[in-house]
């Protein structure tokens, strides 16, 4: 899809030197240079799953609670992980070789997300995977797009993240762990598959510890930006 950013409707808010483009029904983001220093760039809008696509296909995703107006997001630098440098401990190798965990994708897709939506995350109040979310992400996992991968011990659900499935970037979304390392397990896993798939980067979005701990870094949205549309 081609953005069309003439006749582009937006009002300003008090945001610094910054303004926030408010959008309307037509399918259009933007420039991802014009989000503020937070990397909020624009609000309003819908979870449509064309806009959604088009939101990811340049470097924008949604990230907004039930009290507050959709809020699209493209953060300078950006939290990535290259498959072929995922990090694995020395703990972590013993559990893969013992075989105490195990993966399989796209068989739970709505339980992961809702697990996810569940978990308890510090200094955060309530949930960004609304019931909008959760129906949107369903539609695009319908379609293809969005993906789940799962951890199981002893038939039991106990792990696994979803994600946006680009082709050549795995977005990914959301990760949750009800048994320590299954998020991990899970995290790595989907790194080695995509490393044998050729997949350029995991978009994690923004830095955590967590994330960091397993090999992620940040890089400029510039470089990502790049790197989404194939120039890399």
């Amino acid at each position: 899809m081609t953005l069309l950013f003439s006749n582009f409707k937006r009002k300003r808010l008090k945001e610094g030197d910054r303004h926030i483009h408010f959008l309307t029904d037509r399918l259009v983001f933007p420039p991802v240079e014009e989000a503020n220093s937070e990397g909020l760039l624009a609000v309003g809008g819908d979870l449509s799953t064309e806009r959604l696509l088009l939101a990811y296909q340049n470097g924008i995703f949604p990230w907004f609670n039930d009290s507050s107006l959709i809020m699209w997001w493209s953060p300078d630098p950006r939290m990535v992980l290259f498959p072929n440098k995922v990090r694995i401990s020395k703990s972590m190798r013993k559990i893969i070789r013992d075989g105490k965990f195990k993966f399989t994708k796209n068989k739970s897709f709505k339980k992961v997300m809702e697990h996810c939506a569940a978990i308890a995350r510090k200094d955060q109040e309530g949930t960004w995977i609304t019931q909008e979310m959760k129906d949107a992400y369903w539609e695009l996992h319908k379609k293809g797009y969005a993906q789940s991968y799962e951890v199981w011990e002893n038939g039991e659900l106990v792990g696994g993240l979803y994600g946006i499935d680009l082709g050549h970037i795995f977005c990914g979304e959301s990760m949750f762990s009800l048994k320590t390392n299954s998020s991990k397990f899970a995290f790595i896993q989907l790194a080695k598959e995509l490393e044998a798939q050729n997949y350029k980067v995991i978009d994690c979005q923004l830095y955590t510890n967590h994330l960091a701990s397993l090999g992620a870094e940040e890089m400029s949205r510039a470089s990502f930006i790049k790197l989404l549309k194939g120039k890399n």
